[in-house]
């Protein structure tokens, strides 16, 4: 029997290319896991009105862990148009199977390395080392919309001006969901010597909710008084990083911050190509990239799947496979710094199934 049960979920579009080149890293290493198979994304909405089945949950409750690739999400009127048509207009709504596995599985953190691998081509500058610690089941990525204001809305103080058919998204921060990402920023600062943890909001304009958020960090920083704490406006921030990227060290944000400057230091670092995620609970995780499907190249093998073996590497650190992580990551360094394999956001004509075998013969 296999050391570990993993939920193996290609998803959509590019999605399975890059798994199916970072089975080619893992088979190298040697890992001991049974890697099983899940239905999720496009096609399962498309056929069944589900895009993340039952069955699949189930499957990932009877695993250690989940890599997955990427899925396709489109507007509710393209989506309610490609449904079979035995399941159009029965009130059907399309919500992201990777969001609602936050949600289930409470995958609170949303880990997201940003580093500058040396001989890297594409990094802004070389020696950039960011974490993001992004809020994962909160904030407007709640969940909670509505496409018109609900009648029992009206009434609220402060409703009285908005029109009737507005669409409405409710911006939810938690004290527990605050304290417990800004928490997990300042353990893995304390765990691995970092040096600073900045907060990221809008409590200037958003009062309360990011208020809350940055109440929580300013309370759980003073229990940890050899860490450096600062505070900075989003909108700011991402100014800052770009003139000043060596003055940050770990961030963490509420959920659409996060999202927003992950995606700005993972371009600083060479781009999606190399932007790794890790959805960590306290029971369970679920590891991937962060680019999209980008149907346009599916099935082609032509996209840069280092994102996705670095999120296997976050993966082992998950199972307590530290030195097999180590390797997989000093392998992906030493394969960018010699510049031989590239693909073709890199400069290069490299498959992803070439820049994978590249990093397997590292190891």
């Amino acid at each position: 029997m296999a050391k570990y049960k993993i939920a193996w979920l290609p998803g959509d579009g590019i999605g399975k290319d890059v798994l199916d080149a970072t089975r080619i890293v893992l088979d190298r290493i040697g890992l001991d896991a049974q890697y099983i198979h899940g239905d999720v994304g496009w096609e399962f909405w498309c056929k069944e009105g589900e895009p993340l089945p039952k069955r699949t949950v189930e499957l990932m409750r009877s695993t250690d862990c989940a890599m997955f690739g990427a899925i396709t999400s489109k507007p509710k009127s393209i989506a309610d148009t490609e449904l079979v048509p035995s399941l159009r207009n029965k009130g059907l709504v399309y919500r992201s199977p990777i969001v609602r596995m936050r949600q289930k599985f409470d995958l609170y953190i949303c880990k997201r390395p940003c580093k500058a691998y040396k001989g890297n081509p594409l990094n802004f500058k070389e020696g950039i080392d960011f974490v993001i610690f992004r809020e994962n089941t909160e904030d407007l990525y709640s969940g909670i919309e509505y496409n018109q204001v609900p009648v029992e809305m009206l009434s609220i103080k402060g409703m009285e001006n908005v029109a009737r058919d507005a669409a409405i998204s409710v911006k939810v921060n938690t004290p527990k969901g605050c304290e417990r990402i800004v928490r997990a920023a300042f353990d893995f600062a304390q765990k691995h010597k970092r040096k600073k943890v900045t907060c990221v909001h809008k409590a200037n304009v958003v009062r309360a909710t990011d208020g809350l958020f940055l109440e929580k960090f300013d309370q759980v920083a003073a229990d940890y008084p050899g860490i450096e704490a600062d505070n900075a406006n989003v909108d700011s921030l991402c100014q800052w990083l770009l003139k000043k990227p060596f003055n940050y060290d770990i961030l963490v944000a509420p959920n659409l911050y996060g999202d927003i400057i992950s995606d700005l230091c993972a371009q600083m670092t060479g781009g999606l190509g190399f932007g790794s995620s890790g959805n960590i609970g306290d029971s369970y995780a679920v590891f991937e990239p962060t680019h999209g499907s980008a149907p346009k190249y599916a099935g082609m093998y032509k996209v840069n799947p280092i994102a996705t073996i670095l999120a296997a590497k976050m993966m082992l650190e998950w199972l307590g496979e530290h030195a097999a992580a180590d390797r997989f990551e000093k392998a992906v360094a030493q394969v960018i710094e010699e510049g031989k394999t590239k693909t073709y956001d890199m400069g290069g004509e490299a498959t992803s199934l070439e820049m994978a075998e590249a990093i397997a013969e590292k190891l």
